[in-house]
């Protein structure tokens, strides 16, 4: 018996969506590498608007948690506001099936182990009068209702290619972190760096766009921590 071919992941500019998951001002403070992972995420939006690649931003309860920080240099992009811990709510959706083809989403954000990863089963609940650590969950009204599956399995169920920037998604503790992005590995993600799918994207140095693409990255990605999750017994690494 044939043995099953892994994915490839290839991703092409039109068939590719970015996903900007929920960079706003209360998580200033509390995220490891927030303005790296930021920086970063920024300079796949240029990219994508140099690729014409249809853009998700996303906000988490925008009222408790603020905007989107400006530094990220999407002003002009209407922020899909949310409470679930997944971006992949029905107006979200409706712009995904507006676009049949569809075949790969890549995802920046945080926090890695909630709206990036973190999949709640049917029956979970947010128990009114139960304190809840996370900045992002605190503010949340309190309800009955289950959110949602997270965002990076969302997509994998629909049959998508998700391609998580690793160096442009972070949480407050680097352990989350580290178990999250192991844990969409595990699922079907592909892990990857800013760098890595710019190139892919571009394909070619004799792209139209190339020259401009080559003066974002001619300078590394800010660092944003990554390194340190590679060393040792990592599960990133198994």
């Amino acid at each position: 018996m044939a043995t099953a071919r892994p994915a490839l992941g290839r991703v092409l500019p039109g068939s590719s969506m970015l996903f900007l998951c929920d960079m706003q001002e209360k998580f200033r403070g509390t995220i490891s590498f927030f303005p790296q992972i930021v920086a970063v995420s920024a300079r796949m939006l240029q990219v994508a608007r140099m690729l014409d690649i249809p853009v998700m931003l996303t906000e988490q309860y925008p009222t408790g948690l603020g905007p989107t920080v400006p530094e990220l240099g999407a002003q002009d992009i209407r922020a899909v506001p949310k409470t679930c811990f997944s971006m992949v709510v029905p107006e979200v959706e409706r712009l995904m099936n507006a676009r049949p083809s569809l075949r790969s989403v890549l995802l920046c954000g945080i926090e890695a182990q909630a709206c990036i990863m973190v999949r709640f089963p049917p029956d979970a609940v947010l128990t009114p009068g139960r304190p809840l650590r996370s900045p992002l969950m605190s503010t949340l009204p309190l309800t009955s209702d289950p959110p949602p599956q997270s965002t990076a399995l969302d997509l994998l169920e629909r049959g998508l290619d998700v391609h998580v920037v690793a160096d442009a998604c972070s949480s407050r503790s680097q352990v989350d972190r580290l178990l999250a992005l192991s844990r969409m590995r595990q699922s079907g993600a592909f892990l990857t760096t800013s760098e890595c799918l710019i190139l892919q994207l571009v394909r070619d140095s004799a792209h139209p766009r190339f020259k401009e693409v080559q003066k974002l990255i001619r300078d590394p990605a800010p660092d944003s921590g990554l390194l340190g999750l590679f060393q040792g017994q990592s599960p990133l690494l198994n």
